[in-house]
């Protein structure tokens, strides 16, 4: 398939700059592809979609606070250091985006405050740099005092003490993404009582969202594109859990479905699993695990809106979205939702 198969005409002003006023006050488009039904809902109405015996599966990865911001020691000028993952034992050395990154050799001092500073020690394969950071504190100490967060390039505003709590989930726990898996910005503990109200199982796993997710596309045909892996963790218990479960697995973002899929054998059932997924999933794939998907809404000729068009058909999804767009959604990060049932209720 061609790249320009998944382009759709999105205007600019509905990409969503802000989260909306309540977490589960969202918007929410449910679609079921067969009946080719498209329905305009609000967040909070996902209980009545789910029945009894139905499990949420949700990824509870914490986002880092992991943007920096310094100056260089031996001279003038700013410098921004986006931390990508440690690649350490003590969690010192890390893997980041650096700008000014030519400006910026190895061996090259920043200073963020006078307790927290790094040195440039490599270099990485795709332009990134290997930083050391040396202080009296741990760096996730440093973070939590100094890092911003890391909202995505197309939210054209710097971050604020907000987007501390809204760019998380209410059940993050394992630190690790520099990118929320933003479906699940959505729940409130509230929600999550109706849901459990109503019988609905919730199960964790975990996948930290890299930096490649952002990464745009740019091969014209798409089986060329290389897709960035990311570490996931799928426990024994979660597995069998899964594996028990009476009634439907509903992935809740695009990062669990992957996860999911990355983790089931052949014939369906989910193993343990712990390491990284490359996962690409187009049309013509076949799901194993996964019968329906909550997720956000996602930008023209990207790898997450490839995935949708595989769960629910392509020609379906373009409807979907040229709705969406006609009606007003917002789109992606801080935007509304989507409720995607893959199979025939």
């Amino acid at each position: 398939m061609q790249l320009s198969d998944f382009a759709y005409e999105l205007p600019e002003e509905l990409i969503a700059q802000e989260p909306p006023a309540e977490r589960d006050g969202a918007r929410m488009l449910v679609l079921e592809r067969a009946a080719q039904r498209f329905t305009d809902r609000t967040f909070r109405d996902l209980p009545e979609y789910l029945a009894p015996g139905d499990c949420l599966v949700l990824n509870d990865s914490r986002v880092l606070p992991s943007r920096l911001h310094g100056h260089r020691a031996e001279r003038e000028g700013a410098v921004e250091v986006m931390l990508i993952e440690p690649v350490s034992d003590d969690a010192r050395e890390w893997r980041a985006l650096v700008r000014p990154g030519r400006k910026l050799p190895v061996g090259e001092r920043v200073v963020f405050d006078d307790r927290f500073a790094a040195e440039i020690t490599g270099r990485g394969e795709r332009g990134e740099r290997i930083v050391r950071f040396t202080g009296p504190e741990s760096v996730y100490e440093a973070l939590d005092r100094l890092g911003h967060m890391p909202l995505p390039p197309y939210i054209r505003r710097q971050d604020g003490a907000r987007d501390r709590e809204r760019y998380q989930t209410v059940f993050a726990k394992e630190r690790g993404s520099v990118a929320a898996p933003t479906a699940g910005l959505h729940f409130t503990e509230s929600l999550m009582a109706r849901l459990a109200a109503r019988g609905v199982g919730v199960h964790t796993v975990t996948l930290h969202v890299g930096a490649g997710t952002f990464l745009p596309v740019k091969a014209d045909e798409i089986a060329a594109h290389r897709m960035h892996a990311e570490w996931g963790q799928v426990s024994a218990e979660v597995a069998q859990a899964l594996n028990a479960v009476p009634g439907r697995i509903v992935a809740v973002g695009t990062t669990s479905l992957r996860l999911l899929e990355s983790a089931a054998r052949h014939d369906g059932a989910i193993a343990p699993f712990a390491g990284d997924t490359s996962l690409f999933i187009t049309p013509g794939y076949g799901f194993r695990a996964v019968d329906v998907l909550l997720t956000n809404f996602h930008l023209p000729r990207s790898t997450l809106f490839m995935l949708v068009a595989a769960f629910c058909g392509l020609d379906t999804m373009k409807r979907a979205y040229a709705h969406a767009v006609a009606t007003g959604y917002r789109f992606y990060s801080y935007g509304d939702a989507c409720l995607l049932f893959r199979n025939p209720e």
